[in-house]
């Protein structure tokens, strides 16, 4: 592909065409005329991503209606009531037969049915009868509200997330190869912290930090989760309004990279750095939470239901005197941050050849928070080697 040289490291042309021609086949078992989704940020917002290879972002809806037998139709912030048509080879809206706009806001209730509005009059322009939703928990009520009102008499709505969630999480070989280059510009990030972290630093230094090299490395978007405390007190992942401490000589400190890299993929990693010598207690904790990472990782083999693997990871950490887990310690990731399947009792998925997962375990007391936190592929014989290349240990600075 000819590169416009306004987009950072697209995805190639010839990977969107393999989406779509996997989703429309599945369309087609289905019955389904068209496909609706709407997202309005980059972290959990990966199926407008997914199909348009162009990310909502700042709380800015951006939808897409996806038809079978033409080309997509989507809304995006601008001038009300916008509509043109998309000329052929537009590399800055590939896929995309025509771009409407609207200037609506999540804090504008009144603006929340526009989008509706333009989608509704172009899925009846197209003669569409038979519609999938997908993603309606990142759709905003009053979007799908309108959506569903009655304003087209003779459709059909049908929930169709099931299906593009499944398609989405068996990564492609592009797929994969932008994923490890994510998981490397991570494992840099975690290098210079490495070197750089010093007594006297904020916390919020240190994520800006990781922040920071992440974007001059092409990251568009991440979390920075972390704080410092003395040996002996917990040192907990925090937002950013809660990094306000000062490093001090003797302090640990905990820190989850978890950002996108150029393209928009997901990866994370957690490591923990201590200002001196680590205290027996933070040596035995990450040694624990680090078997149990690798007692999830022999679990994870092609067929295995998700279910399963959350029931033996929550007996592995209570016949360690730990309490079971009841927050997400391992998922999917992808264009969002966390992308099903989750290891968790509520997941209907099974574990398939070509996912991209993340197991980070944890536990927490007053005294003491241990994680490991890597990424690995689902291979058909089980887990690939860890992604992460940086060593699974406690750095001592």
């Amino acid at each position: 592909m000819t590169g416009n040289e306004r987009l950072v490291n697209p995805i190639s042309t010839a990977e969107l065409n393999r989406r779509w021609d996997a989703v429309r086949a599945a369309m087609e078992t289905l019955g389904l005329d068209a496909l609706v989704m709407q997202n309005n940020n980059e972290f959990l917002g990966g199926y407008v991503k997914w199909f348009t290879d162009t990310p909502a972002r700042n709380a800015y809806y951006q939808t897409v209606l996806f038809s079978r037998s033409a080309p997509m139709a989507v809304v995006r912030q601008g001038p009300m009531g916008g509509a043109r048509d998309v000329p052929e080879g537009d590399l800055e809206n590939r896929g995309i037969g025509r771009l409407l706009t609207n200037p609506s806001y999540t804090s504008v209730h009144y603006s929340g049915r526009y989008d509706a509005e333009q989608i509704l009059s172009e899925l009846k322009r197209r003669g569409h009868r038979r519609i999938g939703l997908v993603g309606t928990a990142g759709m905003s009520y009053d979007f799908c509200a309108h959506l569903q009102s009655g304003a087209l008499p003779n459709a059909s709505f049908v929930d169709a997330t099931e299906m593009v969630d499944r398609l989405k999480a068996l990564k492609s070989p592009e797929e994969q190869e932008r994923i490890r280059r994510t998981a490397a510009m991570q494992d840099e990030i975690v290098a210079l912290l490495a070197q750089r972290i010093r007594p006297g630093m904020k916390d919020f230094e240190v994520a800006a930090l990781a922040q920071y090299e992440g974007q001059l490395r092409g990251s568009e978007q991440g979390i920075f989760l972390g704080s410092s405390a003395p040996l002996g007190s917990a040192s907990q992942f925090v937002q950013r309004h809660f990094q306000g401490r000062e490093l001090r000589e003797g302090d640990h400190l905990t820190l989850l990279v978890e950002n996108n890299g150029a393209g928009g993929f997901y990866t994370e990693i957690a490591r923990t750095f201590v200002l001196g010598k680590a205290s027996q207690e933070l040596r035995e904790g990450f040694e624990l939470v680090r078997e149990a990472q690798q007692h999830t990782l022999r679990l994870l083999k092609p067929g295995t239901p998700c279910r399963e693997i959350f029931a033996a990871h929550n007996a592995f950490m209570r016949a360690r005197g730990q309490a079971p887990e009841t927050r997400l310690y391992a998922h999917g990731q992808g264009y969002d941050m966390v992308e099903r399947p989750l290891l968790r009792e509520d997941e209907t998925q099974e574990i398939e050849a070509g996912m991209c997962i993340v197991v980070h375990p944890a536990f927490m007391k007053p005294s003491l928070f241990a994680i490991v936190c890597d990424n690995y592929f689902v291979t058909p014989d089980g887990p690939s080697e860890c992604l992460h290349k940086t060593p699974q240990r406690i750095f001592e600075l």
